[in-house]
């Protein structure tokens, strides 16, 4: 089958569009006339200074980041910032922090953090990860660092629609799943990231965007090149930056913006989803979404076939038969099918 005909699905590294990819080749062989890779370019040259600016300035302008907020390219991914996050913004001398636990990402983000610091999951576990409890069941500690939720679950397809009030507690999100999909007010947080393999690149950096009065003090045992004050100090390049995944970064960035911006992506994801959903809930049990209705994923769907146990026999002839026409990777994360 043609490469063309190819649909990936894939979560994470997801699919990059073509004429991203086109571009990047160019780079590969030629960056900006200069004869070399941009995979060989100095990090503290003209030329990489141009590009690490110039696709500061399209995250700015695409996601319309305040003046009073950093942007970072960071590497770790964002496993890596699960780490960072309590060890630049824990205070005091016990520390604390707000973890909404809506999945798999926000579980592992807040069993890293006890390392460093006490975690209050702001609800009794959920017996399954199939909706965000309302927030005003949400136990919140006005003397907490900085409240921390996942915005979108990409394993179990459970994302939040709404922005809490935290009473100026910081709010930390991780977008790696859902940025870029709609319209974003970045002024009521405090940190944004998202690692780039899911909707904004390959993987190898993490986006981070951070209010600058959050840079005062990290945690003596944060390791420098996970400092957010030193990286944005240093323009992120403290250390070597990933520069060839920064250059994917901006190409991506330039795409969306020549497909219409975040306003156009937001369109298409509510456009995709409710196709889908449709679907399921038009097939009378047929395919089957654990989701409660008002904490739906616009990017990340979960389906069983005949119920929430699935059909073994059904759901491989699925598989195969969706393979088949070039439709690759739904077989998705096997908690959850």
């Amino acid at each position: 089958m043609s490469v063309n005909k190819l649909i990936n699905f894939s979560p994470g590294p997801a699919k990059i569009a073509k004429e991203v990819l086109d571009a990047c080749k160019e780079g590969i062989d030629n960056f900006l006339g200069s004869g070399l890779s941009v995979m060989e370019i100095s990090h503290r040259g003209k030329q990489y200074s141009k590009l690490n600016s110039e696709t500061e300035q399209l995250v700015r302008d695409m996601l319309e980041v305040p003046d009073n907020y950093k942007i970072l390219f960071i590497a770790g991914g964002g496993t890596g910032q699960f780490a960072a996050v309590p060890l630049n913004l824990m205070k005091g001398d016990k520390p604390k922090a707000d973890y909404v636990i809506t999945g798999t990402w926000s579980a592992k983000a807040a069993k890293e953090a006890e390392k460093y610091l006490k975690v209050n999951r702001v609800f009794p576990p959920l017996d399954t990860y199939n909706s965000v409890p309302a927030v005003e069941n949400w136990m919140l500690d006005p003397e907490a660092s900085y409240v921390y939720y996942c915005d979108n679950e990409t394993v179990h397809g459970v994302e939040v629609n709404h922005i809490p009030d935290t009473k100026g507690v910081a709010i930390v999100a991780d977008m790696s799943s859902n940025i870029l999909t709609r319209k974003v007010d970045v002024s009521k947080y405090g940190v944004i990231y998202a690692g780039a393999q899911k909707n904004i690149g390959c993987a190898g950096v993490t986006l981070v965007i951070i209010r600058e009065d959050l840079l005062s003090s990290p945690s003596p045992l944060c390791p420098s090149v996970l400092e957010y004050k030193t990286q944005a100090a240093n323009q992120s390049v403290y250390n070597t930056p990933p520069v060839w995944n920064i250059y994917v970064v901006g190409e991506v960035f330039k795409w969306v913006r020549e497909k219409g911006g975040v306003t156009a992506m937001e369109k298409l994801s509510e456009k995709k989803s409710r196709l889908i959903y449709e679907v399921i809930d038009g097939s009378d049990g047929f395919y089957w979404n654990p989701v409660e209705v008002k904490s739906r994923s616009r990017v990340n769907i979960p389906v069983r076939i005949t119920g929430p146990e699935g059909s073994a026999e059904l759901e491989a002839k699925f598989l195969r038969e969706t393979e088949e026409k070039g439709m690759l990777s739904l077989k998705g994360h096997r908690s959850v099918g």
